[in-house]
């Protein structure tokens, strides 16, 4: 079944924060490194140019965060994260998150989605995001330090949304 995906409000908070907190605690996607207790989460999400959750029923399956990569002459350029509940995953909720994200940053007015830092080990990711026509920049040796400590190579990815 697929998901529906709308905008986050506060009463999601509770079932946001475990897949989140997850992912980070995995250390092979998410760049950071502290969990969100429902208060931070909340201000955190909260201040997102846009955070998306993919419902299931009345659960809570998925989630993304939208916002600027950069400032100034570098704000039209969008930047996102995706996450699954560990559970959900293989059942193209990912995907779901990734288009919506796209239609929602081209409302939002981005002209370009990138991700920065892809770990080259991601290969469902990578699959994806060749799959919806996103664009590989090349490879960053060690450019993302593992839950282990070890370092592995990222795959910045770009989008035109315009």
């Amino acid at each position: 079944m697929i998901p529906t995906i709308r905008e986050f409000t506060p009463d999601d908070i509770p079932q946001m924060c475990p897949i989140w907190n997850y992912i980070v605690s995995e250390g092979n996607s998410f760049p950071q490194e502290d969990h969100l207790s429902e208060s931070e989460a909340l201000e955190f999400f909260s201040g997102q140019s846009f955070t998306g959750v993919a419902q299931s029923g009345s659960d809570v399956v998925g989630l993304y965060i939208l916002h600027p990569n950069n400032i100034g002459r570098c704000g039209h350029i969008a930047n996102a994260s995706y996450a699954v509940d560990a559970s959900k995953r293989g059942k193209h909720i990912g995907e779901e998150l990734v288009k919506h994200s796209l239609t929602m940053g081209a409302k939002l007015g981005f002209r370009i989605l990138q991700f920065n830092a892809v770990v080259a080990s991601n290969k469902w990711a990578i699959h994806l995001y060749k799959k919806l026509g996103f664009t590989p920049l090349g490879t960053i040796p060690g450019g993302f330090r593992m839950g282990d400590d070890e370092y592995a190579d990222i795959i910045p990815f770009y989008i035109p949304l315009v």
